[in-house]
């Protein structure tokens, strides 16, 4: 690529990058939640209390929990989603101190209660006792499969506003999903906005800044509307990316002797022009050449193009991109200590060889947590939140 292509390509990516960021940046802004204001109550909120007489006692038919963030008596998740969504919850109490637990369960019935689900929601919430004891900010998500019904209780130190957020995150979060059966896609999307509406970003965005808040709404939004827009989108992005290179490489450009308008060689009078390595370059598909030549004084040009997608790296002794690699475990990786592995490079070209030694991370624990909570923090519930069915 030439000074002049790589002026032009720049201004381009230039155009490009600074059109998305303002897109991010204002879709960010426009999109920004409004997090939880922490304020104890100074007493429960007695419109949300279910009836005394219709909430089940401790002892009664209400279960225990096994864990603190995920109890999936259903087995609606598979062992790795259920993972993603203990690290999210795990995520948001050492970030915000908000104890988040998923309940999943066939129906009401199996705990031998005829109770309608709202009232046995606060009765469970207030028998595990989630949330901060002082500021009653739990949050506890009820998945009924066969019931057909869910539910998302919160502690007594919300506001009555937050029962509309908590329906809007129901609505749009986990009964698209849910009522098409795919309840794993749907706890998960779930899950996601609930934090959102509690924190104000998505899991893993707590502290970025409004672009890329802007881009990760943009991309959920192409996921909750179908993954086939995302494709139709993306033709035509792939299409001037091709266009682009395409141009860059057969514009026509002067001489830098003469200034005559040069010619470029086809393929096969390419190959009279390169050295070994390079036509090895050009047969392994790691490189892409290019000849220029003037009809003028005659001068000739060389261009390189590097494959985007090459399994090939750089030889450190011929420079050539004509390396490969294998990679060899050595010592597995553990929850309790790392793994060890050793890389083969072998140069196609020269012939040359190397090894290095890496180490392998620790397997990640689902269940480890900095917050090191081994029970719920007392927190009680006087009946807010939100239901939905499908």
């Amino acid at each position: 690529m030439t000074r002049h292509d790589a002026r032009a390509a720049l201004i381009i990516v230039a155009l490009v990058v600074v059109v998305g960021l303002a897109i991010g940046y204002i879709v960010g802004l426009l999109t920004r939640g409004d997090p939880v204001a922490y304020k104890a109550p100074e007493a429960p909120h007695g419109s949300f209390a279910a009836p005394a007489e219709s909430v089940p006692q401790a002892g009664q038919g209400l279960p225990g929990w096994t864990d603190l963030y995920v109890n999936d008596w259903q087995d609606l998740l598979d062992d790795e989603a259920e993972a993603r969504v203990r690290r999210k919850l795990i995520a948001l109490y050492d970030l915000s101190g908000i104890e988040m637990t998923l309940v999943t369960f066939q129906n009401v019935a199996m705990f031998g209660t005829h109770q309608e689900l709202e009232p046995f929601a606060t009765a469970l919430f207030n028998h595990w006792g989630v949330g901060n004891a002082v500021r009653n900010d739990g949050v506890m998500i009820i998945v009924a499969r066969y019931d057909r019904r869910m539910r998302i209780e919160i502690g007594a130190g919300y506001d009555r506003s937050w029962n509309a957020r908590m329906q809007r995150v129901i609505d749009t979060g986990f009964l698209p999903s849910f009522r098409a059966d795919q309840y794993q896609e749907g706890i998960e999307r779930g899950v996601d906005e609930t934090i959102r509406e509690l924190t104000g970003a998505y899991p893993g965005e707590q502290g970025a800044g409004p672009v890329m808040r802007g881009w990760s709404w943009i991309w959920r939004l192409v996921q909750r509307v179908g993954e086939w827009i995302a494709v139709v989108a993306l033709v035509p992005v792939a299409g001037f990316a091709l266009w682009l290179r395409r141009w860059i490489r057969n514009r026509p450009r002067p001489c830098r002797s003469c200034g005559t308008l040069m010619i470029r060689a086809g393929e096969d009078a390419d190959d009279a022009h390169l050295d070994g390595g390079q036509r090895l370059e050009e047969f392994l598909q790691s490189v892409d050449y290019d000849v220029w030549h003037c009809p003028g004084c005659g001068d000739m040009r060389i261009n390189r193009y590097s494959s985007w997608f090459s399994s090939y790296g750089a030889c450190r002794d011929c420079g050539y991109k004509t390396l490969e690699s294998h990679s060899t475990v050595l010592t597995p990786a553990t929850k309790t200590s790392t793994g060890r592995k050793r890389i083969d490079y072998e140069c196609r070209h020269c012939g040359a060889s190397h090894s290095e030694t890496r180490t392998i991370p620790k397997i990640s624990d689902s269940n480890s947590s900095g917050s090191g909570r081994s029970s719920f923090g007392g927190g009680s519930s006087s009946g807010g939140g939100a239901s939905g069915s499908w």
